[in-house]
């Protein structure tokens, strides 16, 4: 019991101050540097990377695209350095999915510690912030609706699996998730797409629709491939940073790996309208 009030007081913590920075513009920039360099420093121990050059990346990365894109909001004139970013980050990423199916160990772990630090960790953040600044506006319910993606499916997925599962998705890296959670994790987001279309007046239901697939299935492979990550390391979390949770990374994994995927989709219904 003691353990459960811990981390659900750890959880809600972390959740107000997530929710409560994003109706605030320049709150949500400086708690979002905050996570990625905590972020970034569990993933560095992670890989045994011994170095600052990666926290030098990322503040150059983010600080970079924060005020030649939001400071002077000027998205459109970057336009071209962001779609560089996606193109660079999304192959990357779909190299880790790649490894994370086809390869013992991911062999980015071993070796090219920068690619990983940066395109797969690094822009995760920076396309955040993207999402949060949709086409020159401050729009955080954008971003807000992807955590509550990630949210209700994770916890879905929990609870279908603790009580229905019995086929295993993939017990080499994580031992405890099924295909039965998978699915009531998918089934439960893409349902929450409705309720956030209706809610948040941002996107429409279909848009909102796809998104909750689009985060449910890459939310769901960016926490296998941490996974992978974590066992090839052998530990079992990132970090301790959050009581009863584990590291930060472990609670942000699912929306680093699907924001580049998000912030293309937003890119297509947006040249597409």
């Amino acid at each position: 019991m003691k353990e459960l009030t811990i981390r659900a007081i750890s959880g809600v913590i972390y959740v107000l101050l997530l929710v409560g920075s994003l109706y605030y513009q320049e709150a949500s920039v400086i708690l979002f540097a905050i996570f990625g360099i905590l972020s970034l420093a569990e993933f560095s121990n992670l890989i045994k990377l011994k170095s600052f050059i990666q926290y030098i990346i990322f503040l150059l990365l983010y600080g970079g695209f924060w005020y030649f894109c939001i400071y002077k909001n000027n998205i459109a004139g970057n336009d071209e350095a962001i779609q560089i970013l996606l193109v660079i980050t999304i192959f990357v990423n779909l190299i880790l999915i790649k490894d994370l199916f086809a390869e013992n160990k991911i062999p980015l772990f071993q070796s090219k510690r920068y690619i990983t630090t940066t395109f797969y960790l690094s822009s995760g953040f920076v396309f955040m912030l993207l999402i949060a600044n949709y086409k020159n506006n401050f729009t955080p319910l954008l971003l807000l609706g992807g955590f509550i993606l990630v949210w209700v499916n994770d916890s879905a997925a929990y609870l279908v699996g603790k009580n229905f599962g019995k086929q295993k998705l993939f017990p080499s890296v994580s031992p405890k998730k099924t295909v039965e959670g998978f699915l009531g994790g998918l089934f439960f987001a893409c349902i929450s797409s409705y309720f956030i279309a209706t809610y948040t007046e941002t996107l429409g239901f279909t848009s909102w629709l796809i998104l909750a697939i689009i985060v449910s299935v890459l939310g769901t492979l960016g926490d296998l491939i941490e996974s992978k990550f974590k066992r090839q390391a052998g530990v079992k979390d990132s970090g301790v940073i959050m009581p009863g949770h584990g590291g930060l990374l472990d609670r942000l994994d699912s929306i680093i790996f699907a924001s580049p995927f998000i912030y293309l989709f937003l890119r297509i219904i947006s040249y597409v309208s």
